[in-house]
């Protein structure tokens, strides 16, 4: 029998901060091989981002074929010396296990994995079970993925369902899971101007003040009041930069970016119009570079859906809101290739120093793992 508790602080001690594997992955290919998983490690470049190593790991040949997807990368800790203990040494105390990760994703992946091995030890169901595991959904989530759905489609991968671990829970294990998400589109405004002297302001051309109205008409644009699945979208202002390093000197640029989470009213297309036409209403030069990092997506409730829910009232004794709220994750890539459900762990210490979760809810959640196969096979 794999111990999820165990597996989560082996995971833990590696230090794969995004984008580095640090290990994660070459543990968990080593584990499912043995446990007569076909293993593909997968290596994905581009240019101008870093390499990355994924996993694809699948168990049979048959339909059903239900995917576990998640990521191993974390963010950085931060200054460690804030945390309580080492942020990677998977320490528990107080019922919590405590390290970069713990919650945000690698409880779930050693949920899945102690879950899926565990029901295979008593089982030889007809059908497929896999992980897509990737070491980029921290990063620019370019080589991760994405790729390896491609790479998936090329050799006649079909996956009838798929389960992403993302920490979905809000307040306790199993009162969210996330049928949808909205889309994200990042903007990135450049203003030219004429440098020189404040005390000429004549023989200059302040790049800021113009940059400040164009930011101004989008911060007053309301995009829309929600949808029946989807709460407003909403534009946020993340950064304002001229790279002026003295205070008596007008820039000669000014630069901002921003960011929009985007409901199904859009599509990242018509929203890059939107947001266009709104700027040129302002009769000011400037440039932007649009970057659509996913569209929206929904997922109507049905077999899976009912499939998650009773998995979850059965172990937890509630059942799960649908929701559709919160970031991004990577099931916006998997959306394209079969219906995709994100349930996991309480997300409240994601990317905080400290981070944890409680051993409890570990094991609560290999076991709805646990019932999710059962039920389906």
């Amino acid at each position: 029998m794999i111990d999820p508790i165990r597996l989560l602080q082996e995971l833990i001690r590696c230090k794969s901060v995004t984008p580095q594997e640090g290990g994660a992955l070459t543990h968990l290919g080593q584990l499912l091989s043995a446990h007569g998983f076909e293993c593909h490690r997968l290596t994905f470049s581009a240019p101008d981002t870093p390499d990355v190593d994924n996993l694809y790991a699948r168990w049979g040949k048959e339909s059903p074929h239900i995917c576990f997807a998640g990521h191993t990368d974390v963010v950085p800790t931060g200054d460690i010396s804030a945390w309580a203990s080492d942020p990677f040494n998977g320490d528990i105390r107080d019922g919590q296990i405590y390290g970069r990760g713990a919650c945000d994703m690698k409880g779930s992946i050693a949920a899945f994995v102690a879950a899926a091995l565990n029901f295979l030890d008593k089982n030889q169901p007809t059908g497929s079970i896999s992980f897509l595991l990737t070491g980029d959904e921290e990063g620019p989530a370019i080589n991760g993925t994405r790729k390896v759905l491609e790479w998936m489609e090329k050799r006649g991968e079909k996956m009838n369902f798929c389960l992403v671990g993302e920490p979905t829970s809000r307040a306790t294990l199993g009162d969210m899971m996330k049928i949808g998400r909205r889309g994200t589109l990042t903007g990135r405004i450049a203003v030219n101007g004429v440098q020189g002297h404040v005390a000429y302001p004549q023989l200059a051309d302040n790049p800021i003040p113009k940059l400040l109205t164009l930011l101004r008409a989008l911060d007053d644009l309301e995009l829309d009041k929600g949808t029946a699945q989807f709460q407003p979208s909403n534009l946020e202002i993340v950064n304002i930069d001229v790279g002026n390093t003295a205070d008596n000197i007008i820039p000669a640029a000014a630069h901002a970016t921003f960011n929009v989470r985007f409901n199904d009213q859009y599509s990242g297309a018509s929203l890059e119009k939107k947001l266009r036409a709104t700027l040129d209403t302002c009769r000011l030069p400037y440039q932007m570079s649009i970057r659509v990092g996913g569209e929206s997506f929904y997922t109507p409730p049905g077999k899976y859906s009912t499939l998650v829910q009773n998995a979850v009232q059965k172990i937890t004794g509630q059942s799960p809101e649908l929701s559709t709220t919160g970031g991004t994750s990577d099931a916006r890539f998997i959306k394209n290739y079969c219906p995709v459900i994100e349930f996991g762990i309480v997300g409240k210490t994601a990317h905080k120093v400290n981070e944890c979760v409680a051993v409890k809810d570990v094991t609560a959640l290999t076991e709805i793992y646990a019932e999710v196969l059962k039920s389906l096979f």
